[in-house]
């Protein structure tokens, strides 16, 4: 898959420099590496289909290569981007898919972080540190203590946050990471840290908007289940079984095989590493960056080398 990428302000160059994301945009601080939507869409690179934008593609080949789980939602249900920041982002909140302003049919946004990579001292928002009030949190806002209330935690590589509609959150500067969420896109800002846009005005907040989804306790904390590393030449960690989505992380040291039946595609991003990628009907090459799209049915595949991935599926 080729991704449409994202020059946010707050986006650094390392996922042109080290995830070998080719663009002429200075920075990029997202690389959609699975996405279907009318604001960025993957497009096919390779095959019968090249050329092709995965909306396209699904229209052309019908539900099949999407799966039976996802016939459940209304379209496409998964985004799946991989983050780089240069700067905080804003600390922020997601609503639910029963938010009262979002649109007929309009997904909230549950997300999975995993960290890659981060640099020392980088931290992440994660929920509040205690339970608050619409009041105080208001407060706190116009006089800039918002950091005060907030649940701050190390960026370390290889932990995994699940956030779910309603936690306040951001990603600190320093931080590489992945995430797995619904196909949503909905954002309200609390805090921008009195930021000036590209524009020169300060960036808009959604306060009131903000308030009226957002969790006022602590989040519960999420713990992944160990590795199952009972396998001979690779280590498979569950990240997240939700309705929405399954992860899992895989250290490959040799040869894997897999299979993709009817319930569902299989995404992979390979986050480190060279593999090589055998199919009945041919092979690829895959370097640390690249995406890849497994339709639905396609029944058997294999992957050989060494290199760090996380395979997702609805």
């Amino acid at each position: 898959m080729i991704p449409p990428l994202k020059d946010y302000l707050w986006g650094g160059t390392k996922l042109k420099e080290k995830y070998r994301k080719e663009t002429d945009l200075p920075t990029v601080a997202e690389s959609w590496e699975l996405a279907c939507r009318e604001d960025g869409r993957s497009t096919i690179e390779n095959g019968p289909a090249a050329g092709m934008d995965l909306a396209r593609y699904i229209a052309t080949e019908g539900d099949r290569v999407t799966g039976t789980h996802s016939a459940r939602f209304l379209y496409f249900p998964i985004l799946i981007k991989l983050i780089d920041t240069a700067q905080d982002l804003s600390v922020q909140v997601h609503p639910s898919s029963n938010d009262k302003n979002l649109g007929d049919g309009e997904y909230g946004k549950n997300e999975l972080w995993y960290v890659v990579e981060a640099e020392p001292g980088a931290t992440l928002i994660h929920g509040v540190s205690r339970n608050v009030t619409k009041v105080e949190v208001r407060q706190r806002i116009e006089d800039g203590t918002i950091l005060e209330i907030c649940n701050r935690v190390p960026a370390i590589p290889g932990d995994v946050l699940m956030l779910e509609a309603g936690t306040i959150h951001s990603v600190g500067a320093g931080v590489t990471l992945a995430e797995i969420q619904q196909n949503a896109n909905t954002t309200y800002r609390l805090y921008d840290f009195d930021r000036l846009g590209r524009d020169g005005k300060p960036r808009e907040l959604q306060i009131d908007r903000a308030l009226d989804v957002m969790r006022m306790t602590p989040s519960p904390r999420f713990t992944p289940p160990p590795p199952q590393s009972f396998y001979a030449e690779y280590d498979v960690r569950l990240l997240s079984s939700c309705e929405y989505f399954t992860v899992y992380h895989v250290a490959l040291d040799g040869r894997m095989h897999l299979f993709a039946g009817r319930d569902s595609f299989h995404s992979i991003v390979l986050l480190d590493g060279i593999l090589e990628l055998e199919y009945p009907s041919g092979r690829d090459v895959i370097e640390k960056g690249d995406s890849i799209f497994v339709p639905a049915d396609s029944g058997p595949y294999w992957l050989r080398g060494h290199g760090r991935f996380l395979l997702t599926m609805v």
